[in-house]
């Protein structure tokens, strides 16, 4: 994606944050609104294309992660939060309310384009029209069905299931890997998100997140599967 069509909105309540961000990406060519808050946050989103959120979770008056509650699921934006710096706990919320990625702070610059660069990616993955394995377009994903070429997870009444660039990716790896058990590390290698602590649970909370929308009882999944000390499995009965 050019830079110059990229719309970063950054949040957070502290100024010289903002400013820098600002200041920072805006000079590698993205277009960029700041807002001190989910208020303002709202207000931006509610008359401009955005394409990338950057939040932080501690803000005073509203946190990032009442924020994200309230834009999850019917916006689907990316959004990296910004958390304090080994606060795990913030990480796995954040994570399982359908943040895309977590930094933490003070924020290195360098590290942050990058995370917006894979997540822009993925979406634009998730976005476009692909060719390779046409076999598994329009085919039965569990009870759901995989259409490929809209890049869309449909239910059986035919309505869209809302997921993430990074949901759809996992599930589009699972299609094309049905009955093959797969470990954390091929599962972010094929999904193309390679921002990754090896000794974190993202991955394992965006499928638990997953089965929350998949699986009759997520408690005991039928659709992905966990193969103990192994990895996941996509081989529905």
């Amino acid at each position: 994606m050019d830079n110059q069509k990229t719309h970063i909105l950054v949040c957070d309540d502290e100024v010289d944050v903002r400013e820098m961000l600002q200041e920072y990406l805006g000079k590698r060519g993205y277009k960029v609104s700041a807002a001190s808050g989910g208020d303002a946050l709202r207000q931006i989103l509610s008359i401009n294309a955005v394409d990338v959120i950057v939040m932080d979770i501690n803000m005073p008056k509203e946190d990032g992660l009442s924020v994200l509650r309230s834009l999850r699921p019917d916006d689907t934006t990316p959004v990296i939060m910004l958390t304090a710096a080994g606060d795990v706990v913030d990480r796995i919320v954040g994570l399982e309310m359908g943040a895309d990625d977590y930094l933490g702070k003070p924020v290195d610059l360098r590290e942050l384009e990058a995370r917006i660069k894979a997540i822009l990616r993925r979406e634009a993955i998730h976005e476009t029209t692909t060719k390779e394995n046409p076999d598994i377009n329009g085919a039965p994903f569990g009870e759901f069905t995989l259409d490929k070429d809209a890049a869309k997870l449909l239910a059986a009444d035919g309505s869209e299931v809302q997921l993430t660039a990074m949901e759809y990716s996992l599930i589009k790896v699972f299609a094309e890997n049905k009955g093959r058990v797969l470990n954390r590390d091929q599962l972010l290698e094929q999904a193309h998100d390679r921002s990754w602590d090896p000794f974190d649970r993202s991955i394992d909370i965006r499928i638990s997140r997953l089965r929350r929308k998949l699986e009759t009882n997520p408690e005991k999944p039928e659709i992905i599967r966990t193969v103990r000390g192994i990895g996941y499995l996509y081989d529905p009965k």
